[in-house]
């Protein structure tokens, strides 16, 4: 029979502390159930925190959401025997062969389930950090929390638009004022270094889009509350879609993707003078790609603000926006 082990918690947030006792549990096991609870203490949705345990171990773990799980925590008997009859009944079928905790619970646990107790660094020493200091403090705790679930910890502001629209001059001086991370967009840097008579292959363009998204993780641990994004894979879809008509499957799915993926869409407007350069394709050209990148937005659904005037109108637009999306988001 294949070997079964059982991690639970609410992971708010996951962290380095926690893959641990899973990264044990896969060591030492054919398969790792993770039960993972809602709970009132972090706005961060179950299913956001059940899909980052999913992301990081895609094969041996299988993630149960438990949305009706019970509230209570502590050790009086009436407590562990509501942990302990709402687990077993949440696990009915199933034969667990070790509980993996860091936790005291880990003991009444195993032998509600009659189990092994695996304990796991109980003592912090290799991880010296707790999901309540994440939760007061994300930033200064970072190096403990992988980059996709940073993430998620900070608004992320993705700047859309036409080439020449301004998106890279008000990231960055939005990143210079805010004191944060901004993203530049790879797809620029690409192009110069492989087009060829000015275009790049689909294959190339999907290439664009997955470096991007890998780029946004890596420099994710700069940005303190607010992250500005310059682009995102829906560009570069409309790039695929200029150049070939078309776009492969999986660059369609990462446009799709970038919908949920950001906290605010700003679409730059194409109000300011025309810069150009060697790889753009003149004004009339902006014109016709940014009607068509907000025909887009608005297909898709996805809320975005319009952003126009001077460079100093729409910092201080975007100034008084982050404002309210921060109050929203710490709610």
């Amino acid at each position: 029979m294949k070997k079964v082990g059982l991690c639970l918690g609410k992971y708010a947030p996951f962290h380095r502390g926690h893959g641990l006792v899973i990264e044990t549990a896969l060591s030492e096991m054919d398969l790792v159930l993770v039960l993972i609870y809602n709970s009132h203490v972090t706005s961060i949705p179950l299913k956001k925190r059940a899909d980052w345990i999913r992301r990081i171990y895609p094969e041996r773990v299988k993630v149960i959401e438990a949305y009706d799980g019970p509230e209570a925590t502590g050790y009086s008997p009436e407590i562990k025997r509501k942990q302990e009859d709402y687990v077993l009944k949440k696990l009915a079928g199933w034969q667990i062969h070790s509980f993996y905790s860091s936790e005291p619970y880990g003991e009444h646990m195993s032998r509600a389930l009659d189990c092994r107790n695996r304990q796991v660094d109980c003592q912090r020493l290799q991880f010296p950090i707790s999901a309540t200091l994440l939760r007061e403090d994300p930033y200064t705790y970072r190096c403990f929390l992988r980059p996709e679930v940073y993430f998620d910890h900070v608004i992320k502001v993705v700047f859309h638009g036409a080439p020449s629209t301004g998106k890279t001059t008000i990231s960055e001086a939005l990143a210079r004022k805010f004191h944060t991370a901004w993203m530049p967009e790879y797809g620029r840097e690409y192009w110069e270094k492989h087009e060829v008579d000015r275009r790049l292959s689909p294959r190339q363009l999907l290439e664009i889009a997955c470096e991007h998204r890998k780029r946004e993780l890596r420099a994710v641990y700069g940005a303190r509350d607010f992250y500005f994004i310059d682009t995102c894979a829906l560009s570069t879809y409309h790039f695929a879609l200029d150049y070939h008509g078309t776009a492969l499957p999986e660059l369609c799915s990462l446009a799709d993707e970038a919908g949920s993926r950001y906290d605010l869409h700003i679409l730059c407007g194409d109000d300011i003078p025309y810069d150009d350069t060697p790889d753009r394709s003149g004004e009339v050209y902006r014109s016709r790609f940014q009607k068509r990148f907000e025909k887009d937005l608005q297909k898709r659904q996805i809320p975005y603000i319009l952003l126009t005037g001077s460079l100093e109108e729409r910092i201080d637009k975007v100034s008084i926006l982050l404002k309210h999306t921060k109050e929203f988001h710490s709610c």
